[in-house]
C-alpha cells in the first residue's frame, strides 16, 4: 500500500513537472513576434526565433506575424476635381513594424484593417480630389506614391508599415456612366473635327505650293525651250548662209526646184548637165 502511494505521488509530481515545463517554455518561429504579457502589461517582446521561458500561469504569450499582408480595400466613392464621382477599387500591402505600438493601439489584425481602410481612403480622397477624371484614368498614376506616403505617415503611430498602395481599377457609378460616355464621345468628335480641319488646311497649303512650283517649273522650261529653239534657228541660219556662200548658183537652182515642187505637186524635173532645166512634166 505504501509503495502504491509512493508510485502515485511520483506520477503526479512527474505530470505536474511536465505541465509546469510545458507552460514555462515556448518556441518563437522566425516569421513571428512574441509578446509576453503579465496581467495585461507587456513584459518582453521577442523578435528572434528560438526557445524561451515564461512564468507559468502568470505570463501570457501573444504572437504576431512578421509577414506582409495584402488588404483588399472595399470599393470607395471618390469625387474628382472636375466633380465626377468615381468608384475606386484599391489594395494595400502592409506589415507590423512595431509589435509594441501595434498591441497597445489596435491589438488585433481586424482592428488594424479598419485603421488602414480609413488612412488609405483619406489618402485617395485628398489626392484624387486634386485631379481631373481623365488624368486619373489615363495618367501614369504617379499620384499613388503620394497616397502611399500619406497612409504610411498616418499609420506609423500604430506600429503599421504601409509598403504600397495600388489601384486595381476605377469605374463610374451606373447612373453616371452614360452621361460621361456621351461627354467623352462629344469631346473626341470635336477633337477629330479640329484635326480634320487642320489637315485640310495643311493639304490646301501643300497643293497651292505644289501648283506654284509647277507653274514656275513650266515657265522656266518654256523659257529654256524658246532659248534653245532660238539658238537652233540661229545656228541653222548660219549653216545655210555658209553653205550658200560656197556655191551660190547651185543653191539658187535648188531653191528653184524646191519652189517647183511646191507650185506643181507631183511634177518630174529633168536637169541638164549645165544645170539648166530641160523638161518639166507631170
Amino acid at each position: 500500500m505504501m509503495k502504491l502511494t509512493i508510485i502515485l505521488t511520483i506520477v503526479v509530481v512527474g505530470a505536474l513537472a511536465i505541465v509546469f515545463a510545458a507552460l514555462s517554455f515556448f518556441v518563437v518561429d522566425q516569421t513571428q513576434y512574441a509578446i509576453v504579457l503579465r496581467f495585461g502589461e507587456i513584459r518582453k517582446i521577442i523578435s528572434e526565433p528560438g526557445l524561451y521561458t515564461r512564468a507559468p500561469f502568470i505570463d501570457n504569450v501573444v504572437r504576431l506575424s512578421k509577414r506582409y499582408y495584402i488588404y483588399d480595400i472595399p470599393v470607395e466613392k471618390i469625387i474628382t476635381l472636375d466633380k465626377k464621382t468615381m468608384l475606386v477599387d484599391s489594395y494595400a500591402i502592409w506589415r507590423i513594424s512595431d509589435p509594441k505600438k501595434f498591441l497597445e493601439s489596435v491589438r488585433t489584425v481586424s482592428l488594424a484593417l479598419s485603421r488602414i481602410d480609413d488612412a488609405v481612403y483619406s489618402g485617395l480622397r485628398n489626392t484624387l480630389a486634386k485631379l481631373d477624371f481623365d488624368d486619373i484614368v489615363t495618367g501614369e498614376r504617379e499620384y499613388l506614391t503620394e497616397i502611399t506616403e500619406f497612409a504610411r505617415k498616418n499609420l506609423e503611430e500604430f506600429g503599421i508599415e504601409i509598403m504600397d498602395v495600388r489601384i486595381k481599377h476605377t469605374d463610374l457609378p451606373e447612373e453616371n456612366q452614360q452621361a460621361v460616355f456621351e461627354r467623352m464621345k462629344s469631346e473626341r468628335q470635336s477633337t477629330a473635327a479640329l484635326i480634320r480641319a487642320e489637315g485640310q488646311k495643311e493639304a490646301q497649303k501643300i497643293r497651292s505650293e505644289a501648283d506654284k512650283q509647277a507653274t514656275i517649273i513650266r515657265s522656266q522650261a518654256m523659257s529654256e525651250a524658246e532659248r534653245i529653239k532660238g539658238s537652233g534657228e540661229a545656228s541653222a541660219t548660219r549653216v545655210y548662209a555658209e553653205a550658200f556662200s560656197k556655191d551660190i548658183e547651185f543653191f539658187k537652182l535648188l531653191r528653184t526646184l524646191e519652189s517647183y515642187k511646191t507650185i506643181i505637186p507631183g511634177s518630174i524635173v529633168i536637169v541638164g548637165k549645165d544645170l539648166t532645166i530641160l523638161e518639166q512634166m507631170k
